[in-house]
């Protein structure tokens, strides 16, 4: 099996980055024929890379980097029939843990390589035709990942005081959300969409979403104190969030939102200025990717590739 492994080596913490590279080199080498390694250069190079190994039949490309690169692979890849694999190697690899892969890296790249390896046929999206995988939002979520990005060092404790200084600077949006032909009007600081059920770490921000069930979950946060915030936090990580009072969730293929003015969003924690208005719309079943044994996918795999989102 032809494979490509793209690596993003500003990925994640710059310690652990380092020594990736290397060992990446070594492995590569001791792989059968068919088996080549590309580095990225600069912002939408793996993209670049991954329409490459597609157009030359590269049966699986492997993206070892974190959520923003996979999000560049993924972009590529979707709709064409070709596999991705994830090492995941960032702060969050909120895709990654959803599909239940190894925290370890050579277990990771072990499993990614593997012919064998589980495949699942997963939904994506796509918000004003910038595709996402995992998870997209504006409010407090993108002011952390726009302040999240700027940081030298990264990690959970740094996520956890940028999301701190950000839920204090952060003011609420009225907004008016159509879901499958349904409004609701909510006052929020947070609105995301969620492929997954996680933005990363475990942090699960949509417990009850799946990749694979042909649905989006929409998930806006009412404004809270810091008391509630803290309560919210907690619920986080305890798979409790959108049972909260202070939640308002919405299921559907297709979302409008409106917000007062132009702002932040983020796609898979990359963030980036967008006008007011957000559509939103699902691809069913249109990206091939590795997922571990413990992933029981909803749907068996399609003969058929799909067309691109």
């Amino acid at each position: 099996m032809r494979l490509l492994l793209i690596h993003n080596p500003r990925s994640g913490r710059a310690d652990r980055t380092a020594r990736l590279g290397p060992l990446l080199h070594r492995f590569t080498a001791s792989q059968p024929p068919g088996t080549e390694l590309a580095i990225t250069q600069a912002r939408g190079h793996a993209t670049a890379l991954a329409r490459q190994a597609v157009a030359a039949g590269t049966a699986r490309v492997i993206c070892v980097g974190g959520d923003g690169t996979m999000n560049e692979v993924a972009q590529a890849l979707t709709g064409t029939g070709t596999e991705l694999g994830l090492v995941p190697c960032g702060s969050g690899n909120g895709l990654a843990r959803h599909l239940c892969l190894p925290a370890d890296f050579q277990r990771a790249l072990a499993l990614a390589c593997d012919p064998r390896a589980p495949v699942a046929e997963i939904d994506t999206a796509a918000v004003n035709e910038r595709p996402f995988f995992n998870a997209m939002g504006f409010g407090l979520d993108a002011e952390v990942s726009h302040r999240f990005n700027q940081l030298t060092r990264r990690g959970l404790p740094a996520y956890a005081r940028t999301a701190l200084g950000a839920f204090f600077a952060q003011r609420p949006q009225r907004c008016r959300i159509i879901a499958d032909g349904r409004t609701e009007w909510v006052e929020a600081i947070l609105v995301a969409v969620a492929n997954s059920d996680q933005y990363g770490n475990n942090a699960r921000i949509a417990p009850e979403a799946r990749a694979d069930d042909g649905m989006l979950d929409l998930i806006a946060v009412r404004p809270v104190g810091p008391v509630g915030a803290a309560i919210l936090s907690a619920r986080l990580f305890l798979g409790s969030f959108d049972r909260s009072p202070r939640v308002l969730r919405l299921r559907g293929r297709r979302f409008l939102m409106e917000r007062p003015a132009p702002g932040l969003i983020h796609t898979d924690g990359e963030p980036y200025l967008e006008r007011e208005s957000l559509g939103i719309r699902l691809a069913p079943a249109s990206l091939r990717v590795v997922a571990a044994p413990a992933f029981r996918a909803a749907r068996p795999l399609s003969p058929v590739p799909h067309s691109p989102i």
